[in-house]
């Protein structure tokens, strides 16, 4: 016994040294993750950050030059205040209108359809198959569903709910729309991910324990499910919120729909205010950071930061 426990104890540290030996390889095997996160995100970044602080250039029109000028992020704001609220507005309303759609329908694939598995494979893809198709044309496509000539508003003119010679195209509506049409994938698959591991005895049990259909999905289905809604709520949001396709004129926007994507577009491409573009992404980018840091928290889900 005493032989034992010393051989024991002695054996101990030389687990330790053999980590250590170890250590090495695992940073190495860490150095093209990291290699990749400097080259593509922490260089744009700073890059980004410089570019925000710079002033016109006065010898040269329409250059700029590196400075500490922090006055461009209180004017970009002055200017876009309006932009920002609309595009975190209109992020949220298409969050939510995805969410409510999206539920049920990966519930119904992961939960309704799982004795079934070639139909639930087939609703999984028909969920995924937009993503073939460009999201440019998808949005176009929209744009001719919702025009004057098109199918929607032909029947809501004879029904007398719209005027004749009236688009939907250019509306809050539409943009709305699109964002939750373009985005609805990501909010279904990680609710459908979480659910279609979802033991359905517990489900079986609640319904033994003379709990209702409703009693059931909130006390045992939403719960467990949780991590998934959350996933899906911050997968589409973000890109929501940051979008500039959906709200242009080209597409389903107008100019008293614009968001904060559209400016930083114009501003970057169209008037090359490099400054003011760049500001415009950083506050984007921090005010999007803090709303799910504190969504996350209050969810009681941190460990999807």
């Amino acid at each position: 016994m005493a032989f034992t426990a010393f051989a024991g104890g002695a054996s101990a540290p030389a687990v330790e040294p053999a980590a250590r030996r170890r250590s090495p390889i695992a940073l190495f095997l860490l150095l093209p993750g990291i290699f990749y996160l400097v080259l593509f995100f922490v260089t744009p970044l700073i890059s980004l950050v410089i570019t925000s602080l710079q002033e016109p250039d006065p010898l040269i029109f329409g250059q700029y030059v590196n400075a500490f000028n922090w006055q461009n992020y209180v004017s970009v704001m002055e200017q876009y205040w309006s932009h920002a609220l609309r595009s975190a507005g209109y992020a949220a309303l298409a969050t939510l209108f995805a969410l409510l759609i999206g539920f049920p329908l990966a519930y119904f694939i992961g939960i309704t359809l799982r004795p079934f598995p070639l139909i639930q494979s087939l609703a999984l893809v028909l969920v995924i198959a937009p993503f073939f198709i460009s999201f440019l044309l998808r949005t176009l496509a929209w744009k001719q569903i919702f025009s004057v000539e098109g199918p929607v508003a032909g029947i809501l003119s004879s029904l007398g709910a719209l005027p004749p010679g009236v688009s939907i195209t250019g509306t809050t509506f539409s943009v709305i729309f699109g964002l939750t049409y373009n985005f609805i994938p990501f909010m279904v698959l990680p609710i459908y991910a979480t659910l279609v591991s979802l033991d359905l005895r517990l489900l079986e049990a609640s319904n033994d324990l003379y709990g209702s259909p409703a009693t059931t999905f909130r006390t045992v289905t939403l719960p467990l499910s949780a991590a998934g809604v959350m996933s899906g709520t911050l997968l589409t949001f973000i890109p929501a919120a940051g979008d500039y396709i959906n709200a242009s004129r080209e597409f389903l926007g107008a100019t008293d729909t614009a968001m904060i994507g559209n400016v930083i577009e114009a501003n970057f491409l169209v008037l090359q205010n490099f400054p003011a573009a760049a500001a415009l992404s950083l506050i984007l980018m921090a005010f999007i950071l803090v709303l799910v840091a504190a969504y996350v928290k209050r969810s009681g889900t941190e460990d999807l930061l």
